[in-house]
């Protein structure tokens, strides 16, 4: 019996729903974070576009389009923007939190597969945020946006 092999998994951009949810998400997090005293202070002069550019960086990283790199400046323009801001741990984690939520609001799946891997880059992706953003950091500015990926693929029902 030759058993078929399963579809491959969809990046976890086309998983999330493409670029639109990720607006979506961004821009339901950022209101957020206008409104929490512990991270308002470090986003208080963003730019209008902010939530869209952080999408099309979540977006690339996700195995979207490399929109990022292609018109924002890649990783380099990223860590620029957290060098010297000296983001504490507890700014870290309510960051960490509130995208979390977001995720809710904005209807992302709920899966375990996807919300372990969205969960794990922000666990990630923040810490190293903390660490480029310390007085005196050094980052490498030549690395490559990161690609994240399935820690397991997501469950699919098998084709008959």
């Amino acid at each position: 019996m030759i058993v078929p092999e399963p579809p491959p998994a969809p990046t976890l951009y086309d998983w999330a729903g493409g670029h639109e949810a990720l607006v979506e998400l961004l821009t339901i997090f950022y209101g957020h974070v206008l409104e929490d005293p512990l991270l308002e202070p470090v986003f208080r002069d963003m730019d209008p576009h902010h939530a869209e550019h952080v999408a099309v960086w979540l977006g690339e990283v996700f195995g979207g389009p490399a929109g990022y790199s292609a018109s924002h400046g890649g990783h380099a323009h990223m860590i620029g923007r957290h060098l010297g801001r000296g983001i504490t741990e507890r700014q870290r984690r309510r960051w960490v939190s509130l995208l979390l939520d977001a995720a809710d609001e904005a209807g992302l799946p709920a899966d375990p597969e996807f919300r372990a891997a969205f969960a794990g880059y922000l666990e990630w992706g923040s810490r190293l945020a903390v660490i480029f953003s310390a007085p005196g950091a050094e980052p490498n500015l030549h690395e490559p946006v990161p690609r994240w990926d399935w820690p397991v693929p997501p469950w699919q029902p098998s084709s008959p």
